[in-house]
């Protein structure tokens, strides 16, 4: 009487293993710019409300000067740094400013601005799967333009 074998044979485990290798390779780096894609937002719309904030300021001062949104703020936001850029807080004038968030942590490479007249700009350096590029917007995928 013989016995019949169970369990899988050697080429079918490495076989498997191959098909699971494939799909990780095409699905990892997609994971990473969905990842990506995700944080963006929590830069623009601190921007867009510390404009708002700015904005409110002017209307009961007539003055961006001493606005407490365009402070440094490093420590509400897990992948951005907050500014009034370029330098700080003397770039705030009478009449107008820029505020910056900067990538840290995961998101570094990654600037977005906006100033008084809404003007809004995304600087993109050295993040891999992305084109360093610099554009007049949001950039909110990976693409050289909005």
């Amino acid at each position: 009487m013989s016995r019949k074998a169970s369990g899988f044979t050697l080429i079918e485990l490495m076989i498997t293993v191959a098909i699971v290798a494939i799909l990780a390779a095409v699905a990892l780096p997609s994971y990473r710019s969905y990842v990506t894609r995700g944080r963006i937002p929590e830069a623009t719309t601190a921007l867009a409300s510390k404009r708002v904030q700015m904005e409110q300021f002017y209307q009961d001062n007539r003055t961006y000067v001493d606005a407490p949104a365009g402070n440094n703020d490093t420590g509400t936001s897990t992948y951005f740094d907050f500014t009034a850029a370029p330098g700080g807080a003397e770039t705030r004038t009478a009449t107008g400013y820029v505020l910056s968030a900067v990538g840290k942590n995961g998101m570094t490479g990654f600037t977005f601005t906006v100033d008084q007249s809404n003007a809004k700009r995304t600087v993109v350096s050295g993040v891999p799967g992305w084109t360093d590029t610099t554009v007049n917007c949001w950039l909110t995928k990976q693409a050289t333009s909005c």
